[in-house]
């Protein structure tokens, strides 16, 4: 029975927390019968009631904890605090606004018991679907999946997704320095340039009902063509 650490980084979040506590508790109450769980909120410096409403609705539980950053440090700060402060074998991070079903943590439990290293929801499988994403968005996924499978050689359909796990004896070899959104990206290329184990679940990609997306376009892009020039230049940053 590997012991799971849920990191769930939140950023003004605020509408969607009752949200959140609706669906995640049942899921960790059936992921519980086979894992011993602890639950960790990253409050990266909201400005709203987020931290309040955390508190308010998972701080009764033994398992749970809040962690605070004074002032936002954007999703890659997050993750790595997460995993600082947590102690399980295996690590999973889920998204604060449901936009992947929390449900989705009990086939990527399954997929790593068969032995992956990390698992990977992913609606750009053949299997998955996405519903409600503004096309432009939808474009510039494509667009980025596209470029890093032709360069890596690799059948992985979806290399952005937050909802994923891990395991910590990987950790330091796919961890990303990177503050934005392309941490993800960074872990998943490290991954598979290290010939580690992905699983990818087939998911629903739902467009957000509350509160609104942290991704700033422009600067995703960007930082995302800058990792396409290291695994085309310097692919030997990705294996260390």
């Amino acid at each position: 029975m590997a012991t799971l650490s849920v990191v769930v980084p939140c950023y003004n979040e605020a509408d969607g927390i009752a949200q959140l506590h609706e669906k995640l508790l049942p899921v960790l109450e059936r992921v519980g019968v086979n894992h011993v769980i602890e639950l960790i909120f990253i409050d990266d410096g909201s400005t709203d009631d987020t931290h309040a409403l955390l508190l308010q609705s998972f701080g009764s539980r033994r398992d749970s904890r809040v962690v605070r950053h004074e002032r936002n440090l954007n999703l890659g700060a997050a993750i790595r605090t997460g995993v600082t402060e947590s102690h399980g074998e295996w690590i999973a991070n889920l998204d604060s606004d449901c936009t992947y079903d929390p449900a989705l943590l009990e086939p990527m439990l399954k997929a790593m018991e068969c032995g992956a290293d990390m698992v990977t929801v992913s609606p750009y499988h053949p299997e998955g679907k996405v519903e409600g994403v503004p096309a432009y968005r939808m474009f510039l996924s494509k667009v980025l999946t596209a470029m890093y499978r032709l360069i890596l050689r690799k059948q992985i359909y979806t290399f952005t997704a937050l909802a994923r796990v891990y395991r910590r004896t990987v950790y330091n070899r796919i961890a990303s320095p990177a503050n934005d959104f392309t941490c993800l990206a960074e872990m998943m290329l490290k991954s598979l340039k290290q010939n580690l184990c992905v699983a990818e679940v087939p998911a629903v990609l739902s467009v957000r009902r509350f509160g609104e997306s942290k991704m700033k376009t422009m600067r995703v892009i960007q930082a995302h063509l800058r990792l396409v020039f290291r695994l085309l230049f310097h692919p030997s940053s990705f294996l260390q």
